[in-house]
């Protein structure tokens, strides 16, 4: 499969296989005007097979959202064809309206303007509680 490079734009390389869609979705990809593609399951020396999000655009891409699916993704920035900068992503200490509490006694749930933000509270399993009502976040 061929996949033309972009002159301006952001790739998000090195997400784990299966996790592309979910990259896609949080980060509200379908509502740009700008075009996007995504290339899944492909073979990869380092990882077997992984996913790869091609952004033709430059924007401020939520990277607390993708250290929150993948910590082991990179962001690429293009500019003129070229690689100007690669960001090794983490994962996030603190989530803010990345994910909603489902907690119904939450005060997150009767009081709209509230933002919804979680902690994480184990690194090695990524559980992240809500600071609220430290009720434990659904896993991915």
């Amino acid at each position: 499969m061929n996949v033309d490079s972009i002159r301006n734009g952001i790739v998000i390389d090195h997400i784990k296989a299966g996790l592309g869609m979910k990259l896609y979705d949080l980060l509200e990809l379908g509502k740009l005007e700008y075009p996007v593609a995504m290339i899944t399951k492909v073979t990869s020396k380092k990882m077997g097979r992984k996913d790869i999000i091609k952004i033709d655009a430059v924007f401020d891409v939520n990277l607390d959202i993708i250290g929150y699916v993948d910590p082991g993704a990179t962001v690429n920035i293009i500019r003129n064809g070229e690689l100007i900068e690669k960001k090794q992503i983490e994962i996030p200490r603190k989530l803010i309206n990345v994910i909603r509490c489902k907690n119904p006694r939450c005060i997150t749930s009767c009081e709209q303007e509230i933002q919804h933000v979680f902690r994480l509270t184990d690194p090695e399993s990524k559980e992240y509680r809500c600071v609220y009502c430290e009720a434990k976040a659904a896993t991915l």
